[in-house]
């Protein structure tokens, strides 16, 4: 394992909630000496524990939640290394796969942003790269070997520092969701290559990084903000008559769909599709 290798990256992890996950991450964190934990107002002793576990990460506990975007920024802003690593909380990373990243970025060195094949399991691959919806519809079989794209996933990201400074990092408009989407377009649109790199593997525990008091509250966020920064999106790319012609769509679809949730007893769902609705009505592009 060529260990001068990980001193060129700094592992960025945003977490909320999130003391469960630590001891996963602990195996590739332990053996980075840059790394760190931006703590969104934890009420789980996450940042207690992410302390004693990892000692050398520097821990930025902002005793709020910040957003998921805001609080990489901020960790982001730390950063002295000439790469930067986001990792959720929910993606199993080895010190391997970090090693054949960097050295991907080694091979691909006018790469803005390198992504590793995100796994669901074992076996079962993640569709975590795409094209631009607003440009093309993605199609054919999974990639093969290393290719730019349009848009990978945010859940892992290796990022060169001296590139990334062309566009900048996430638009804090974004408080959980589309953060990616429009990070990615924007440097899609800057001419800065995205590199898909299949032969790295990660898993990831998709939604498995927030254990909460209240599951039922996590899950009406999730719909809250899911359908706000859709709208904040589509907004900023397209126009805000599509933003507007979308919420009136969305808002009569949810309104529909939410007493069968209700009937069929789901309390997740309902509380999704609650927070959804709420999310939607209470959007203003203002």
């Amino acid at each position: 394992m060529n260990h001068e290798a990980f001193s060129q990256v700094t592992i960025v992890v945003v977490t909320y909630n999130s003391a469960h996950c630590l001891p996963m991450l602990a195996p590739l964190l332990s053996v980075c000496p840059n790394v760190v934990i931006s703590d969104n107002g934890s009420d789980d002793d996450t940042a207690i524990k992410a302390k004693a576990l990892l000692p050398h990460a520097k821990l930025l506990a902002h005793g709020r939640n910040l957003g998921f975007g805001a609080a990489n920024n901020r960790a982001l802003d730390q950063v002295e290394t000439p790469f930067a690593l986001l990792l959720n909380p929910d993606c199993e990373m080895t010190p391997q796969a970090l090693q054949e990243l960097l050295a991907a970025a080694e091979d691909f060195n006018d790469a803005a942003v390198l992504a590793p094949q995100l796994m669901a399991s074992e076996v079962k691959a993640e569709v975590n790269y795409r094209w631009p919806t607003a440009y093309w519809l993605s199609r054919g079989p999974a990639a093969e070997g290393p290719l730019c794209v349009g848009f990978v996933c945010g859940a892992v990201m290796l990022l060169r520092m001296e590139r990334m400074a062309m566009t900048g990092f996430f638009d804090e408009q974004f408080f959980l969701y589309y953060e990616d989407d429009d990070l990615c377009l924007r440097l899609f649109q800057a001419k800065l290559p995205m590199v898909l790199c299949p032969q790295v593997k990660v898993l990831h525990r998709s939604r498995g990084s927030v254990r909460g008091k209240s599951p039922w509250r996590s899950e009406y966020l999730r719909g809250y903000h899911h359908a706000q920064s859709k709208l904040i999106f589509l907004n900023k790319h397209e126009s805000l008559q599509a933003a507007k012609r979308l919420q009136r769509q969305l808002i009569w679809t949810t309104t529909l769909a939410l007493p069968l949730r209700v009937i069929l007893f789901s309390p997740k769902l309902v509380a999704r599709m609650w927070g959804r609705l709420r999310g939607l009505l209470e959007w203003n592009a203002s």
